[in-house]
Order: structure tokens, then C-alpha cells, then sequence
């Protein structure tokens, strides 16, 4: 493993100190507690609120310094608190659980107020979450937006932050569920703050949160969310079309193999407790791997742990047999990969649809965000690719959002 990949696999996950402040410039930290994340054996309905802590506290001045890496984000107008939310919501098989997330407030700010709610990249690691990590980039971007005088409302997924059990990934169920149900709880939370939430919800997301933000837009779109309703979607080097674009893309050269691995064994692992692709890990990977792949995504080990303990290439961490089926789905993969494709393909937004895409993403090629626009103009909609040029799959993140999020001020 060498050192420039390191960085650029902790630059995709999106998750790793990107942008480092010493604790101070948060305010008053509140660290989880062992009576706050054990809470699997409380029974509420979906979306209601087990617990809220002040994670971090931010000037205007404090946002717009901190925005550097964002060239262009438009000048800070509130200061903001972000609160840890756990809530009530449900697992892939429809079984009560509960997961956790941020809600950034604008500070003095009352009445009704737009919420733009993003879904963050790909993440392996529980600590990483931005509802517990005080240097996430997750956090500070969706503090950019209640900057702007919006409620920034993101996710930690299932399994993540301080929510119990393994991450799944790339789980439409769950990143909908998920997404939904920390909405209604941001509803009745801001509301104890003399804020009510409009219909109206601003998704946004990068990488597989870019993903998510298709499936949450759509279940926003069909009413699944309470009285929300969609209101604009922006989605950043999202992995749209698996069959299609991005497993080809592994096997000719434009996904980088060590990145390949990393996300195939992330996907294969995880896919396995939900769709059930093996019955022994053997089946699907080589030795010495086979012994040990499926423990370093469980979600204690960090995003570099993982990628010291994997090969550089998934022809030598997955069997000849299962990198035929990587190359060739068949069978149940087939049928998951298909179902994963359908965010763009099953239904039509009667709101304009804006995908970001970079020519030099080795990460989610570019093609991805080409066929989902491709699928949806199919279907009737208003779907337009923006190209941020020769930039890789972080960088395309960081030449997207300050645009986005200047788009999604005027709803503020």
C-alpha cells in the first residue's frame, strides 16, 4: 500500500479529516455515553426521538473559515448548533431498531424553515460518522447549509455513528429508512426550538450517498415521508448504474483496482446478510482473506485498517469463480444489482434533477451519472449532468457544492 493511497481512499469514504480544527472551534462537545447509544430496547414508532445532544457550535466567522476547501460557498448568514439525534426506524427486514444523525439549526432563527438534508459517501467505520466525529467533512457540509439559514439534516446510515450492529452499504432499504425517519424526528425536534419544518425537502448527497439521495427523492416523490414531499434533488458522483457502468468499470481500468477492492469487498460482504451471495466466505474469496474480509467491515476498523489488510487488486481477493460473476451477474447478484439500478429507472421527478460528475473519478466513473440522466429524460424528467472537469471523485464533491448549496440558499 502506498501512501497515495491511503489518500485517496480516505478522500473517497469522504469520512477522514479532511478538513481538521482543534476542538475548540466546535464549542461544547458532548461525547456519546453508554446509556445513550443502549437503547435498542426502547419501543416508539418510527421517527420518534430517543435522545438529542449539542454535538458542536459554530459562528458565521467560524463556517466561512472553515469553508476553504469549498471555493465559492456563499458567505455564511447564522451561526449554527448541531444536536446528535437517536431515533426510532427500522432495519433491512423491516425490524425495529434505531440509528443516529446530525440536525443543524440555524441560531436564532424561528418560524417555518426549508430542510436540505445530505447523504454522506461511503463509510466503513462507526466513529466516522458525523454525528460522533468532531472533524467530519459530512458534519461541516451539512453545517454549510444551516449557515445559509436552512436546517441541515444528514444520516449516519444503520449500523454507523451510534447505531448497533454492522453497516450495511449500498442498501436502498435502509438509506431510505433511515433518511425518512431521521426527518420526522428533526420535524418534532425543531419544533420544541419554535422551528416547523415546510413540506419541501432538499436532497443532496455525495458518492453513495449521491446514490441515496435518488432512492430518498423518489420515496419523498411517492409520499413515503410523512407530509414531506420532494423539492429539489442535486446528487455528486453517485454509483447510479452498477450493471451497467461502474462494475464494467472495474474490470477495464477505470475504477482503480486497490479502490475496486476496498468497495467490492465492502458491497460483497454486505450484500451477503441481506441477499445471502455465499454460505461460507470461501466460496467468494481467496485465502488468507477468506478468514478475515468480513471482520474488517463490521464497522470498528477504519477506512486505512481495511485497506492495509486487503490486496491491491479484487483478482486476488475474490475467487476466479466469483470474479466471473462480478464480470457476468448472475442469480441473486443479478437480482440485487438490478434492484440497487432501479433509482434511476422506476420513476419520474417532477422536479428538475441536477448529477455532478468528474472526468477524472476513478472512484464512480462518470458514465454512472450519464445513464441515470439517460433513464430518467426516458421517463419524462428534467435531468442535466453537470461535468466538473478534470477532477478526481472528492474533488468533484468539492467543486459541486458550493454551487449546490448556493442553489439551495434561495429556499432559505
Amino acid at each position: 500500500m502506498t501512501s497515495r493511497l491511503t489518500r485517496t481512499v480516505a478522500a473517497t469514504l469522504a469520512t477522514a479529516a479532511l478538513l481538521t480544527f482543534p476542538l475548540s472551534a466546535f464549542g461544547a462537545v458532548s461525547q456519546p455515553t453508554l446509556s445513550e447509544a443502549a437503547v435498542s430496547s426502547v419501543h416508539a414508532r418510527r421517527g420518534s426521538v430517543i435522545s438529542a445532544v449539542p454535538v458542536a457550535q459554530l459562528t458565521a466567522a467560524q463556517l466561512n473559515a472553515m469553508s476553504a476547501d469549498f471555493p465559492g460557498t456563499p458567505p455564511a448568514a447564522y451561526g449554527v448548533t448541531a444536536y446528535r439525534l437517536i431515533y426510532r426506524t427500522i432495519d433491512h427486514d423491516g425490524r425495529p431498531t434505531t440509528a443516529s444523525g446530525i440536525v443543524v439549526l440555524p441560531d436564532g432563527r424561528r418560524g417555518a424553515l426549508t430542510v436540505a438534508e445530505y447523504l454522506h459517501g461511503t463509510n466503513p467505520t462507526k466513529t466516522a460518522a458525523a454525528s460522533v466525529d468532531d472533524t467530519s467533512t459530512d458534519r461541516l457540509v451539512t453545517a454549510l447549509f444551516a449557515g445559509q439559514g436552512l436546517v441541515g439534516v444528514a444520516p449516519d446510515y444503520l449500523g454507523l455513528g451510534l447505531g448497533p450492529g454492522k453497516p450495511p452499504y449500498l442498501d436502498t432499504k435502509t438509506e431510505t429508512t433511515s433518511s425518512g425517519d431521521l426527518l420526522l424526528a428533526a420535524r418534532t425536534f425543531a419544533a420544541k426550538h419554535g422551528i416547523a419544518l415546510k413540506r419541501d425537502v432538499l436532497v443532496t448527497g455525495f458518492s453513495q450517498g449521491g446514490r441515496a439521495s435518488m432512492a430518498f427523492g423518489r420515496a419523498l416523490s411517492r409520499g413515503e415521508v410523512g407530509s414531506f414531499r420532494l423539492g429539489a434533488i442535486q446528487a455528486v458522483a453517485g454509483p447510479y448504474d452498477l450493471l451497467g457502468s461502474e462494475l464494467p468499470a472495474v474490470f477495464t481500468g477505470g475504477v482503480l483496482p486497490p479502490t475496486a477492492t476496498f468497495y467490492l469487498g465492502y458491497l460483497i460482504t454486505a450484500w451477503n446478510r441481506t441477499v445471502g451471495l455465499y454460505d461460507d466466505p470461501r466460496e467468494a474469496f481467496q485465502a488468507p482473506y477468506a478468514a478475515t474480509v468480513e471482520g474488517l467491515f463490521d464497522g470498528t476498523h477504519s477506512d486505512e485498517d481495511i485497506v492495509a489488510a486487503l490486496p491491491d487488486a479484487p483478482q486476488k481477493l475474490f475467487t476466479p469463480a466469483f470474479i466471473k460473476q462480478l464480470q457476468h451477474p448472475t442469480g441473486k447478484l443479478l437480482r440485487a444489482v438490478r434492484a440497487a439500478d432501479q433509482v434511476c429507472r422506476d420513476w419520474t421527478p417532477r422536479v428538475p434533477v441536477h448529477l455532478y460528475s468528474g472526468t477524472k473519478d476513478t472512484d464512480v466513473v462518470a458514465a454512472n451519472a450519464d445513464a441515470c440522466a439517460a433513464s430518467l429524460r426516458a421517463h419524462g424528467a428534467d435531468a442535466t449532468v453537470h461535468s466538473m472537469g478534470p477532477v478526481d471523485h472528492t474533488g468533484t464533491a468539492f467543486a459541486a457544492y458550493p454551487g449546490i448549496i448556493r442553489a439551495f440558499s434561495r429556499w432559505a
